[in-house]
């Protein structure tokens, strides 16, 4: 049987790809994607992953939370958490992620901290979709996330001669 992406057989290259050639990627993906899984952990220990929606500013994405919600509880008791965002996967050609590791904190709408994030953020279709007026800028808090480590997945990679699996470090 003919093979469409014989590049995918064999094994896999082992060469890193340059660090500003992986970060321009990265971002592309944050940039170009909007939904992320947060996992968390509970006081018991065991997880909890949340999907939300997210935007992103350099290599940090953040969305909005409610105080009393359970990751928003996890995260005030241990601001350990981890993202993974997807590229909608057909087959192993499209395979296409990113897991971000790093800590949470969350900026109440009067911190001038939060100022840059809520800028960057997108609410006017929320608000427009959910019949809010646009003259009322939302009050909810913002978590964002700063990775310190960022484990990339792309299988197109392997076409170049790079593995598809890269890591990036703060």
């Amino acid at each position: 049987m003919p093979l469409s992406n014989p590049w995918l057989a064999g094994p896999s290259p082992d060469r890193d790809l340059p660090r500003e050639q992986l970060e321009e990627r990265i971002l592309n993906l944050l940039s170009t994607h909007n939904l992320a899984v947060i996992a968390t952990v509970n006081d018991d220990g065991s997880p909890t992953a949340t999907p939300v929606r997210y935007f992103s500013l350099g290599f940090e994405v953040f969305y909005t939370s409610w105080n009393a919600s359970v990751k928003s509880r996890n995260l005030r008791r241990d601001p350990r958490v981890s993202a993974g965002i997807a590229a909608t996967l057909i087959g192993q050609v499209s395979s296409r992620g990113a897991q971000l590791f790093g800590t949470a904190r969350t900026l109440e709408r009067h911190d001038p901290e939060v100022e840059p994030y809520w800028e960057a953020f997108r609410w006017q279709s929320d608000h427009v979709e959910r019949g809010r007026s646009l003259d009322e800028p939302p009050s909810d808090p913002l978590t964002i996330i700063t990775p310190t480590r960022i484990v990339y997945t792309e299988h197109w990679l392997r076409r170049q001669g790079y593995r598809p699996r890269q890591t990036w470090r703060a």
